[in-house]
């Protein structure tokens, strides 16, 4: 992992050991992003994961956050 100033950020093989979906919070660790600007961009529909909304959580799709980090080839199953 690598530590930024106030969160710190996974790697690509650490994503891919992550379950199929992940809270907000955690899928914007991915990109690099913070708690509340994940959440103030799946307000405004800019997320660059995909979502799912289930029982009114939202959730991010892990296969999704690794496609568009160039490491969605090799996802253990």
């Amino acid at each position: 992992m690598r530590k930024r100033a106030d969160f710190t950020v996974p790697t690509l093989d650490e994503i891919k050991r992550w379950p199929a979906s992940v809270d907000v919070p955690t899928g914007g660790t991915a990109f690099g992003i913070s708690r509340a600007y994940s959440y103030e961009l799946v307000k405004r529909n800019e997320f660059p994961a995909r979502l799912i909304q289930a029982g009114g959580v939202t959730r991010v799709i892990t296969a999704d956050i690794l496609a568009k980090l160039g490491g969605g080839a090799d996802v253990a199953a």
